[in-house]
């Protein structure tokens, strides 16, 4: 299934009307390999996007895109290189939710402000938060959990990409939803090395994406409890969702979305933009990202794609002072 943000007709459209006039207004681009900037380790949901969506986007460019990943820091030093990069189009950021609209409230200090320093190009899926659990914790369902959780209070511990990321803002806002105590323990390398830990066994739960997860889901090596989504996912069509079970506002995916540094001409954004969407419409492409319990969402437009861009920093600053930040 795709989705588009925003509109759908529009970028109908863009692709049938404008987008071959756009491909053309970049003569020569590209010329040489570009590179993809993946903030994460592999293993992650960031870096199965990439590689997923890199041999079409080959393809529609007609150059080698290199995977370049940069993990660390809760992924900004992906974001460092990538926005200090030469904005020429050679350079291309895989951001998402964590680091392009959590970490702005989290790491005020830090130089690269996305909003700032990058231009989107588009969304480009939507990946699902899950609520998943060890075999080792000794429940079914989402009301035994909270009751295990509060008789285990302090003991269970649960783990996250890092303090910015997108898995520990939702378990910060599900303990005070739920009237729960769990501890942290961070992970570096970003949501591979947290669903290796929670798989293993090291921490009990945590709330990862269902892209990084699936495999040990149908393997029987992990349980889902519930999803943060509007509606059930296809690929779990019996798990509930957050609102189904009383937490209306738990409804967060980790989208993904393709950016340039700021200076990047309106001619290649556009060349970037006509590639975008062709890759993401390949049947392949959306049967692999459903598979993967994600969904593929195509922006209307890059400004429509800044605008969302905007709103998301805005919501993430208001979470945060509403929970009173965040700390390791």
């Amino acid at each position: 299934m795709i989705k588009t943000s925003r509109c759908v007709f529009m970028a109908a459209v863009f692709l049938l009307a404008g987008g071959t006039a756009h491909a053309q207004s970049a003569p020569g681009y590209p010329a040489r390999p570009v590179r993809m900037v993946v903030r994460f380790a592999p293993g992650g949901a960031s870096d199965f996007v990439g590689r997923l969506i890199q041999p079409r986007l080959v393809q529609e460019l007609g150059q080698q895109v290199v995977i370049d990943n940069r993990a660390g820091a809760s992924g900004n030093i992906g974001v460092e290189v990538a926005a200090r990069a030469t904005p020429d189009g050679y350079t291309l950021l895989l951001g998402n939710i964590g680091t392009m609209a959590i970490n702005p409230s989290i790491y005020p200090k830090f130089p690269i402000k996305p909003v700032r320093d990058f231009i989107g190009v588009t969304q480009v899926v939507d990946v699902p938060v899950a609520l998943a659990a060890h075999p080792s914790v000794p429940v079914k369902t989402m009301k035994e959990f909270i009751a295990y959780a509060k008789a285990q209070s302090g003991k269970l511990n649960y783990g996250s990409a890092g303090a910015g990321s997108n898995g520990r803002l939702e378990m910060e806002q599900f303990m005070r939803l739920a009237g729960i105590d769990l501890t942290h323990i961070p992970y570096k390398g970003g949501a591979g090395a947290a669903a290796t830990a929670l798989v293993s066994g090291e921490v009990g739960v945590a709330f990862v994406s269902l892209a990084s997860v699936m495999p040990h889901v149908r393997a029987g090596k992990l349980k889902i409890l519930g999803v943060s989504a509007g509606k059930r996912v296809a690929a779990l069509p019996d798990v509930p969702v957050m609102p189904e079970l009383g937490y209306k506002d738990m409804q967060t995916g980790s989208w993904q979305g393709v950016y340039v540094p700021a200076g990047t001409s309106r001619a290649v954004v556009d060349r970037l933009y006509a590639a975008a969407t062709k890759v993401m419409a390949d049947p392949d492409v959306v049967k692999r990202i459903n598979d993967s319990g994600a969904e593929v969402i195509v922006s209307a437009s890059p400004a429509a794609f800044a605008v969302f861009m905007k709103e998301q920093n805005e919501r993430f600053a208001q979470v945060v002072r509403q929970i009173g930040g965040i700390t390791e």
